[in-house]
């Protein structure tokens, strides 16, 4: 072959090669991983709610929606649940976020061994720094929750924004921390930040190479905060009251196949509208306005992603999931010294157990309890290029353990035994990636586990033995997905089977 020929065919192969690389590149799914904070049940347009959330209920009328999703009732076990495969209890963290996560890999660690660029913006809930576990970019809160204008000091010329007392948040900007962080823009609010540090990223790495991005959102995690112009939508909104939203919520729920049609509204845990005074309701109508402009300005935001993707040429072949790190809370934060109206940054305004009710429907309970109320999640799979079946719901059980299982599945990479020279426990989770792709698959009996302060509860099938303040309770959630008949006097035989069940898993998981 003379030397022209030659020249020739290695630029050909050179050519082809190169082709090759950017097509195996382009094979590869990019992921996006969305976790919101104290998100209900019932939040989204999608899972019955009047909060208008086009660009999220885009993702699940053309995606999958999970009706049995389960978290673990709290944020920071509930991030480090999802994060590593592994129950909190595994890692250390159902007592205590300040330490590191350990016997496990983390999601940045399982997608960078596969060549993906790892990208985490948004809370953490820890004092672990993301890049130091696998994370090429990190930027956002270390901390559970900060005021979301401004989570630093008083700037020149505003008033003095609303803090915890005694609590000085940590932020990261690219894994460098600053503590406190006093933000120079006055156009900062946390939910379109974390977009644009995300945004930012992605322009950067281009359409060629796969990315890995956790989205990490802190809304609508009180301080109720939010753009005057997302709370004038919802300023009359809510004037009919607390029982009018949940029936109506409810009924969505019930038309669009999300709940079973034996389901039944729970018992209310939330006061009569009537019994409020006038000034009241117009506090309390202000309140779920403001809850309900924080996960507009949430969805705005997604719908931000997804038009970045589009422009890339990568949305068809992006996986996309959202969830919520635990059920509405009904915790109460009393801030002293707060002023200004409701969604200012110098009120700290909780949402109380009202509103969080009806956040929850059809459930009750709240945050922090093992109840359906507390550990029942919206997910939302999203993947063009592979979900064809659209606006499907499963209703297989589900739970933050098996994102680690799905996603070492989906890259076909085995979870590691040992990283670093540190032992590593194989994750309990269960792969739900053929759930997305619509394939079939088995009933799904196994064993759940949960344990949250004074919550705690097994799920088998569709058996749940579930105790608050150590007062067990049984249900059978195929004839009672509300938990509203309480039958453990009735099956002494399998209380004890479960009860058995649940203290071994717990011997197991706190050596």
């Amino acid at each position: 072959m003379n030397f022209k020929l030659k020249t020739t065919a290695l630029i050909l192969f050179g050519f082809f090669v190169n082709c090759q690389n950017k097509d195996q590149k382009k094979s590869k799914p990019n992921v996006i991983l969305v976790i919101v904070d104290d998100m209900g049940f019932s939040d989204l347009g999608a899972y019955g709610s009047e909060i208008n959330t086009p660009n999220i209920d885009r993702l699940a009328a053309e995606g999958v929606r999970f009706s049995n999703a389960y978290n673990t009732s709290k944020c920071f076990p509930s991030r480090a649940c999802i994060l590593t495969g592994l129950y909190s209890q595994q890692t250390g963290y159902n007592k205590d976020f300040r330490q590191p996560m350990r016997n496990a890999i983390t999601l940045g660690e399982l997608f960078k061994s596969a060549g993906y660029t790892t990208l985490w913006s948004g809370k953490h809930h820890s004092t672990e720094n993301p890049i130091d576990r696998g994370f090429d970019h990190y930027s956002g809160l270390l901390d559970g929750a900060s005021n979301h204008f401004n989570p630093g000091k008083q700037r020149e010329s505003e008033v003095t924004p609303a803090h915890k007392v005694g609590k000085t948040r940590s932020w990261a900007i690219e894994g460098e921390i600053f503590t406190p962080y006093t933000p120079e823009s006055k156009n900062f609010y946390t939910t379109d930040t974390f977009t644009d540090y995300a945004l930012g990223w992605i322009n950067e790495i281009g359409a060629e190479q796969p990315f890995f991005l956790y989205l990490s959102f802190t809304a609508p995690h009180d301080p109720l905060m939010a753009w005057p112009e997302d709370i004038k939508k919802y300023e009359d909104k809510y004037n009919d009251g607390y029982a009018a939203i949940r029936k109506a919520r409810f009924q969505k729920q019930l038309d669009s196949g999300i709940l079973p049609k034996n389901s039944k509204l729970s018992i209310a845990y939330h006061k009569k509208w009537s019994t409020l005074s006038e000034e009241k309701r117009k506090e309390e109508s202000r309140t779920m306005a403001v809850y309900a402009a924080m996960i507009d300005r949430i969805d705005q935001n997604i719908g931000r992603l997804t038009d970045k993707l589009k422009e890339h040429g990568t949305l068809e072949n992006t996986l996309i999931l959202f969830t919520s790190d635990n059920g509405a809370s009904g915790e109460v934060v009393n801030v002293p010294g707060g002023t200004g109206e409701i969604g200012a940054a110098t009120n700290w305004k909780s949402l109380g157990k009202n509103w969080a009710n009806v956040s929850n429907t059809p459930y009750k309970f709240f945050k922090n309890w093992s109840h359906e109320g507390g550990i029942k999640t919206p997910l939302i799979a999203y993947w063009p290029e592979k979900i064809k079946a659209s606006n499907r719901v499963v209703h297989t059980p589900v739970h933050f353990i098996d994102f680690m299982t799905t996603f070492s599945e989906l890259l076909g990479i085995d979870y590691p035994s040992n990283y670093k020279g540190e032992e590593i426990i194989p994750s309990p989770g269960i792969s739900f990636l053929k759930a997305l792709t619509n394939q079939k698959t088995d009933a799904n009996t196994r064993a759940i586990y949960w344990e949250w302060t004074k919550g705690k509860a097994i799920r088998k099938g569709d058996w749940k033995l579930v105790a608050y303040d150590n007062v067990w309770e049984l249900y059978d959630l195929k004839n009672d997905p509300i938990e509203q008949n309480n039958v453990i006097a009735k099956n002494p035989a399998l209380e004890k089977e479960l009860k058995k069940l649940h203290l071994k898993w717990m011997a197991e998981t706190k050596k």
